[in-house]
Order: C-alpha cells, then sequence, then structure tokens
C-alpha cells in the first residue's frame, strides 16, 4: 500500500474514533455551552432590587428581573435561584445637576480629564457609589435638537452622550419635574425620554403624555414596596416655559393646581407601602420658606406622603415635620454651577419598617467641586440649618429628628 493510502487510512480511523469519544462525553455529562448557565447569565450591579426600565404609560418598577433562558438541546435543565429581596435599601438624594457644555462645570471637567470622580471629594463621590438608590435633579435636556425658548433668560441643553456621566455618578434615579427639562421644546424633551431610556437610567416627572409623566417609579425591600413621585410648581402661570404634559402631549407633571399631585399621592399609597414625593418649589436665592411650599407640604403629608424632598431654591432650606412627615425643603445645587455655595446629600434607609434612618451630609460646592465637609465646616453647616429649623434638628452626625 502505498505511503499516502496509509495516511488516509490513519487519519480517518482517528477521526472516527475522536467522533465516538466526544458522543460519550456528551451522553456523560451533557453538552456546556460557555455563558448559557444561569450563573453566567447574572448581571453585576447594584441591589438587585433596583430597577432602571421604564415602562411607558406604566409604573417603573424597581425590580430587574430576567426571563429565564430555555436549556439548549441535550443541556441539563439548571435550577433557577431567584436572588432574594434585599432586607433594606439606602437611597441618597442630591439637588441640581447641570451637563451643558456651555457652563463651569463642564469646562472644568474637561480641564479635570474629563474625570467626573475629580468634581467630587473622594468620601462624597463613594456615597454616591454605595447608595442602592442615587437620585438627582436633571435641570437640563439630553438632545442636539431644538431651538432656545423664546425670552427665557438662561435655556440649558446637554448634548447626548454625556448621560454617561450620570453613569459614572452612580445615578439610578432623576427627577425632570423642573423649569428646565422643556428649554428646547417638546424635541428636547422627548429625546431626553429616549435618551435615558437607552442608558438605563429611570426617570420620573416628564413624560409623553401626563399619566407617563405623573407616573411613580417603585422599589422593593423586606417585603414592602415604596414608590417615588416627582412634580414642580414653578412657572405658576398657565402659560409657562416650560409646558405641563396634557393627556396627549409630552411635558413635565405641574402641581401649582396641586389636584393632580394629591391623587396621584393617595393612588400609590393605595398599591404601595410607603410613598417619597420630589417636589420642585420655593423661591430661589433664599432660605426663607414661600406660602406655597408651607401649604403643599401639608396637602402632600395629608395625601399620603411618607417622605418630601424638594429642590429648585439652588441653596439650602429648612428642615422639619409636617405631623409625623419629615420634610427636607431645599437640597441646594450639587454640581450646578462655579459658585460657593452649602449643599447635602440625603440619605435614608428603607426597611419593612419604614424610613428608619433620615441623615443630611453637610457639603459644599466651589470651583466646580462638591466636597463632602467635616469638623467645623460641617458643624458651620449644621448648626446653620438647625438655625432657620423650627419642627426638627440635626444632631452632630446630620440626623434629623423632630423637636
Amino acid at each position: 500500500m502505498s505511503p499516502f493510502l496509509v495516511f488516509v487510512c490513519v487519519f480517518t480511523a482517528v477521526v472516527a474514533a475522536g467522533t465516538v469519544l466526544l458522543a460519550g462525553m456528551n451522553l456523560l455529562f451533557g453538552s456546556q455551552t460557555p455563558g448559557t448557565g444561569a450563573q453566567a447569565r447574572r448581571q453585576a450591579g447594584k441591589q438587585n432590587a433596583v430597577e432602571g426600565e421604564v415602562n411607558p404609560g406604566g409604573s417603573r418598577e424597581g425590580v430587574l428581573e430576567m426571563e429565564p433562558e430555555e436549556p439548549e438541546p441535550g443541556e441539563p435543565a439548571e435550577e433557577e435561584t431567584e436572588e432574594p429581596m434585599p432586607d433594606r435599601l439606602s437611597f441618597a438624594f442630591a439637588g441640581d445637576i447641570l451637563l451643558d457644555e456651555n457652563y463651569a462645570p463642564m469646562v472644568r471637567l474637561r480641564q479635570r480629564g474629563s474625570d467626573m470622580a475629580a468634581c467630587f471629594s473622594e468620601d462624597l463621590w463613594q456615597e454616591m457609589q454605595d447608595a442602592d438608590i442615587f437620585v438627582v435633579n436633571n435641570e437640563f435636556p439630553y438632545s442636539d435638537r431644538g431651538a432656545p425658548l423664546p425670552e427665557k433668560q438662561y435655556t440649558f441643553r446637554a448634548a447626548p452622550e454625556s448621560v454617561s456621566y450620570l453613569k459614572d455618578m452612580g445615578v439610578d434615579l432623576v427627577t425632570l419635574a423642573n423649569n428646565h427639562a422643556f428649554d428646547y421644546g417638546e424635541v428636547s424633551l422627548t429625546d431626553t425620554l429616549d435618551t435615558l431610556e437607552e442608558a438605563g437610567v429611570a426617570c420620573i416627572g416628564a413624560g409623553r403624555n401626563l399619566k407617563e409623566a405623573s407616573d411613580w417609579a417603585v422599589y422593593r425591600a423586606g417585603g414592602k414596596s415604596l414608590a417615588v413621585i416627582a412634580a414642580t410648581q414653578i412657572e405658576r402661570n398657565d402659560n409657562p416655559d416650560t409646558r405641563g404634559a396634557s393627556e396627549n402631549a409630552p411635558g413635565v407633571f405641574r402641581c401649582w393646581n396641586p389636584d393632580r399631585l394629591y391623587e396621584t399621592i393617595a393612588a400609590a399609597k393605595q398599591e404601595h407601602d410607603f410613598v417619597i414625593v420630589c417636589i420642585h418649589w420655593g423661591t430661589e436665592n433664599t432660605d426663607e420658606l414661600d406660602w406655597a411650599q408651607r401649604d403643599q407640604a401639608k396637602g402632600i403629608a395629608e395625601a399620603g406622603a411618607d417622605l418630601i424632598i424638594g429642590n429648585h431654591p439652588h441653596c439650602l432650606q429648612e428642615v422639619g415635620y409636617v405631623g409625623e412627615v419629615p420634610v427636607i425643603y431645599s437640597l441646594g445645587n450639587y454640581w450646578f454651577n462655579s459658585r460657593t455655595v452649602d449643599t447635602c446629600l440625603v440619605k435614608v434607609i428603607f426597611d419593612s419598617e419604614g424610613l428608619t434612618k433620615l441623615q443630611l451630609i453637610p457639603a459644599i460646592q466651589r470651583d466646580c467641586k462638591t466636597e463632602m465637609l467635616s469638623g467645623s465646616e460641617k458643624r458651620r453647616v449644621i448648626d446653620y440649618v438647625n438655625r432657620i429649623s423650627g419642627t426638627a434638628y440635626l444632631d452632630e452626625e446630620g440626623y434629623i429628628h423632630r423637636r
């Protein structure tokens, strides 16, 4: 037999033997395709009780869920194990942020190598990352379309790709119920909704219609559920620059007439155990509350809210209680401009008993960097808030108590 024929015969025998061996192994162990097991399908991230998916026209649920995949033919069925619901959730609430390329914060960000972490002190950055749910007020639209609203003094707009900075900061939820979400018209707002949805960042307080704008985000822990609602009472005329959503038109959730807000809170409280309301209200650059804040704080509490968080004045205001309901009247700027101004991060712990811890962490915004305060500067801010507050006070660590 020629050498070539010998080679062909040997090669054929080896291939056949290998095929038989692999078939036997599959019968014994089952085929295993990398990445198709349950553990390989798990996604890393924050607490599994946090959901960023937005369901237009429906509630924005607070739990990430994944559909189980069918096993491949020949693959043994793998037992799916439900990740346990956490016993508690930590929330962090911050004030206004601005990512408009034409304003000082973004200019300084570029000078710092486009590293968002360089715009916060290390300890404050860690608090932002550690929170299960980090919430900020998104005081601008994400869009490269539209035109600035005429006769409006300040109009803001951020490039859609800048939404990645929210992810860097650890943001899970943004409030859009403010007086700048509509600065470049309807298209800028709908672009914002699309951009946030694509980025996996949940939003409340604005939508493609009133039902969506007034909807709430939901989070779960300790066998209980909590809804977060956002609304704005700024621009109090019937035809403001920032359009309110209607049954068929995009806009923000306006509450100068608070009836719809109170109805929404009551509906959320019927479905869920606890409700947090984030509201854009008050007068800019003063720590004095206006009558509408006091009036609506009472109405919001009576409607069923368990915590009220305020924004818009660009400075800190008092902390207080309306009955049993704590109110943070203004968080102040967080990362918004180049001014030197006191600010804060508010931490909330939520478990089966409700809101069990409420802490104001003093900070300062200066040179477009926000830093946690300590020592005498921390004491200064705590003393200031206590001085302007009547029905609540901060202890030396910033925990809020009723007087």
